[in-house]
């Protein structure tokens, strides 16, 4: 997976400091935790410097936690938490309600006639298109398009946006401090009250986006067949966007039991980091979210992903210049190697004195891209180089640096300078970073649905702790050829230019007659 560990972990100051990187391993967060009898978890961080509160609502389910039929159902679900609720997106609910039923039915009769296809009554199915387009009409009619954004811009509100990972969801709003009873009010009522309207439209644009990032993106198309075949058994394997065709076979059931299911206050994590008082925050949230019952536990993944035993290759057509993307399996957040091997990755592609630049791009000048990164996920994840060449060499030059480079960090360490350099670099991204309470809340909010908030906390100690011989270890551990998947993307008439070349060049037969 391309899920690179953040390394610019970002700390609030609970004590003045003169702004140096010495200081850096001593700051902790002063984080405030609080859970509802419903299960739901409030974490809070005050930060008085300005009157902002930056409020994340984040859900512990994303891609990993769906199943073949309904992949994608995830990001899909986030496009639908901002179609409104019972209150919001609607000029009258009690009409708008029937009619949304209507819509459904006339869906699934049309499907069930057209599955006939050859034996399919088109006068029928002709009769119910029209009877749709009429209700859709009418739905229209009722609908108040992005009612919740526009109140929130209304009072204020900036950064609103969502997200869908593989290990989590995540919905953002930064607000004015004297606005957080107003985010209480709309999102606890997205929570209980929830209507997917528009369903049928935004499935529809949702496999549009695929189309868009993905079918038609060289880089999207390598990234998913790259994961497609680095997993063989865990859901990692599959795009958190989903695949085409369960996109377009997703029910409004089948969305409608995934939210009751994994949109639950047991399974969530609210942020608050900002101007606020803790106290008054945590009845406010008790007096909104309080209310909304708890459901029984989500089920967990329980495949684990066997131990590979050998490389895995594969190439990909497309109309698009060259790409390799080359995986190896790493451990899950907790491990204590994902520092070392964090500290790798940085070595291998930090900034313009990088190995992978040094040699590479500046120094051969056979790569226009090179980059390596360490990925962190609730379950095993990978460690990811992606490179291109520079024209007129090849994916094959590019792919031989890569493992020079690997061998070397095998048998040489890297030296004094470079690792101080690694750590003075992501020492000074977490100094310089530390007013953003924007940043504070995500970095919380992430970290909480993957493992634990507190990881954080000791992750720049145990980043300064990491050696050379640490690195040189996890180099030999995981980069291995028997763990790694290698995807190469690169055009059909290079192909068929090859099977020209070998054709012209072998010596044809004689034949007599």
């Amino acid at each position: 997976m391309i899920n690179k560990m953040v390394v610019s972990i970002l700390i609030s100051v609970i004590v003045f400091f003169n702004a140096s990187a010495t200081f850096a391993s001593q700051l902790k967060l002063d984080v405030k935790e609080y859970v509802l009898n419903n299960g739901l978890k409030l974490l809070m961080l005050e930060k008085h410097d300005v009157p902002i509160i930056c409020v994340r609502i984040n859900y512990k389910v994303g891609s990993v936690d769906e199943r073949p039929g309904i992949t994608g159902v995830s990001h899909l679900f986030e496009h639908m938490m901002f179609k409104g609720t019972k209150l919001f997106g609607t000029r009258d609910y009690a009409a708008e309600k029937p009619l949304l039923d209507l819509e459904d039915e006339l869906i699934m009769k049309l499907s069930e006639e057209r599955i006939k296809e050859g034996a399919a009554d088109k006068k029928k199915i002709s009769s119910l298109e029209k009877e749709l387009e009429e209700v859709r009409e009418k739905l229209r009619d009722l609908v108040v398009k992005d009612e919740v954004f526009s109140l929130y811009l209304r009072q204020g509100a900036s950064g609103l946006n969502a997200a869908t990972g593989t290990d989590g969801t995540y919905y953002i709003c930064d607000i004015p401090a004297n606005k957080l009873e107003l985010w209480a009010f709309i999102e606890s009522d997205r929570m209980k009250n929830l209507v997917l309207r528009e369903f049928y439209s935004e499935r529809d644009v949702v496999m549009e986006e695929r189309r868009l990032r993905t079918d038609n993106s060289p880089f999207g198309t390598l990234i998913e067949q790259l994961n497609a075949v680095t997993f063989v058994a865990h859901p990692y394997r599959w795009p958190t966007i989903g695949w085409q065709s369960d996109i377009q076979h997703i029910t409004k059931a089948e969305t409608s039991e995934y939210f009751k299911r994994y949109y639950a206050p047991n399974n969530s994590v609210i942020v608050m980091t900002g101007d606020f008082e803790p106290v008054n925050a945590i009845k406010l949230v008790e007096k909104y979210f309080g209310d909304i019952p708890s459901q029984p536990a989500p089920p967990k993944v329980r495949t684990v992903e066997p131990e590979q035993k050998g490389e895995r290759r594969i190439e990909i057509e497309f109309d698009s210049n060259p790409y390799i993307a080359i995986s190896y399996h790493v451990p899950a957040i907790g491990h204590p190697d994902l520092y070392a091997l964090d500290v790798l990755s940085s070595l291998l592609s930090e900034g313009r004195t990088a190995r992978l630049y040094k040699s590479l791009i500046e120094g051969k000048r056979i790569a226009v891209m090179a980059h390596a990164s360490s990925g962190i996920g609730k379950y095993p994840d990978t460690f990811t180089f992606i490179g291109a060449p520079r024209a007129p060499h090849t994916i094959a030059e590019v792919e031989s640096a890569f493992y020079a480079e690997v061998e070397k960090l095998k048998n040489i360490p890297p030296t004094d300078w470079e690792l101080q350099k690694i750590k003075n670099q992501l020492e000074a991204d977490f100094i310089r970073d530390l007013n953003s309470a924007s940043g504070l809340a995500s970095e919380i909010g992430h970290f909480e649905v993957l493992s634990d908030w507190s990881y954080i906390n000791t992750f720049m100690d145990k980043l300064a702790q990491v050696t050379a011989e640490d690195v040189m270890h996890v180099t030999k551990k995981y980069l291995t050829k028997n763990n790694r998947t290698v995807a190469i993307l690169k055009k059909k008439e290079d192909e068929d230019k090859i099977n020209n070349k070998k054709d012209n060049n072998v010596e044809k037969p004689t034949v007599t007659y």
